[in-house]
């Protein structure tokens, strides 16, 4: 057998490196640097990163930083390693808004401005621009971190300024900001209505859409990353009786949701989206009255069936996908005070 070439070789074995080794790796020789800083590698490598042994939990509170390991076979967290923010904040003001392939889009809350960032390489890159890019208002606007057909990742902002609608498209490959068409109803620009964070899935971004209001309107809309196309779909065909609560997340490249309805006990479904329609997969029994505190977005999957739901504090709760009762639903940590996100570790820069 033909043996195969040693820079081709070196190439397979860096690509299934750690991302932290293949930084300290680049100090090796100036060949492994050059080789190693090109997006050819880095998609590669990003590719192979994927996976949830390499998830870690980042937690931020008001004194510190922490990213800390998930250990999946007892649902807890492994020992911590703090983090120092690379760029100015305030008391760790930082809400980070949506995350993909090891970059985290987040929000400086005392000034507004959005970055993107790397906290496994700690590289940054600030999104705002004097005239008026890139600053974020929570409970208005909407953002989605996508990937297009190019290899550009780029951000969509939807910005709600007092009922005038501006939909922005930044591109890492030329850092820049430009203005895109929403072509959709225009009541959904209201502030009646309350927009998640972008889930991207199969080439595109996928937003839940909720009427503040007990039997409002629910819909997703859905944005095509690469022909830069909204189209609007329908909810689940959930209860309108109670309170209404979607919450997706991408699955192996395909597009689920979590589907919470009622009042004084709520229910929970679990969607899967196939074309334009809805499949119901798992039903859990109604859940006794909870502190709205409780309701949280739903951020991991774990390889084993089970699921990993965080809340806005750092509050950590699995499902287990084998298990009908609401047992089901039982609490592993609680970090008071703590904001957080999964992400991958991986080398993807937030510039070029």
């Amino acid at each position: 057998m033909a043996e195969l070439p040693t820079h081709t070789i070196v190439f397979e074995i860096l690509t299934r490196l750690p991302a932290k080794d293949v930084g300290r790796s680049k100090s090796v020789c100036k060949q492994w640097y050059a080789l190693l800083s090109t997006q050819d590698f880095v998609k590669i490598h990003c590719s192979r990163s994927v996976v949830s042994s390499n998830q870690r939990v980042l937690l931020i509170d008001d004194l510190t930083c922490s990213v800390r390991p998930i250990i999946s076979n007892n649902n807890d967290y492994g020992p911590n390693s703090t983090v120092t923010f690379p760029f100015n904040h305030q008391n760790n003001d930082v809400s980070i808004l949506s995350h993909l392939n090891g970059l985290l889009c987040v929000c400086l809350n005392h000034t507004y401005e959005l970055l993107l960032w790397n906290p496994t390489t700690t590289a940054f890159k600030r999104l705002s621009t004097p005239d008026s890019h890139g600053f974020y208002i929570n409970n208005l606007d909407a953002i989605g971190l996508y990937v297009d057909a190019d290899d550009d990742y780029k951000v969509l902002h939807i910005k709600r300024r007092s009922g005038v609608l501006g939909v922005y498209v930044y591109s890492r490959e030329v850092d820049s900001w430009r203005n895109i068409p929403f072509i959709t109803r225009q009541e959904y620009l209201s502030p009646h209505f309350n927009w998640s964070a972008g889930t991207f899935c199969g080439g595109t971004l996928y937003f839940t859409v909720c009427e503040c209001w007990i039997g409002g309107t629910n819909v997703v809309i859905c944005f095509d990353v690469n022909s830069e196309q909204f189209k609007e779909i329908s909810f689940p065909p959930v209860p309108s009786n109670g309170m209404v609560q979607g919450v997706l997340v991408n699955v192996k490249n395909v597009l689920h949701m979590f589907a919470s309805t009622g009042m004084f006990e709520m229910t929970i479904d679990l969607w899967t989206l196939q074309g334009d329609y809805w499949i119901k997969v798992l039903s859990c029994p109604p859940i006794p009255p909870i502190s709205l505190s409780l309701w949280c977005d739903i951020t991991h999957y774990v390889t084993n069936g089970n699921w990993f739901v965080m809340t806005k504090l750092g509050k950590l709760f699995t499902i287990e996908m084998d298990m009908k009762p609401f047992e089901c639903f039982y609490p592993v940590s609680w970090f008071r005070g703590f904001k957080g996100a999964v992400f991958v570790q991986t080398i993807v820069s937030p510039s070029i």
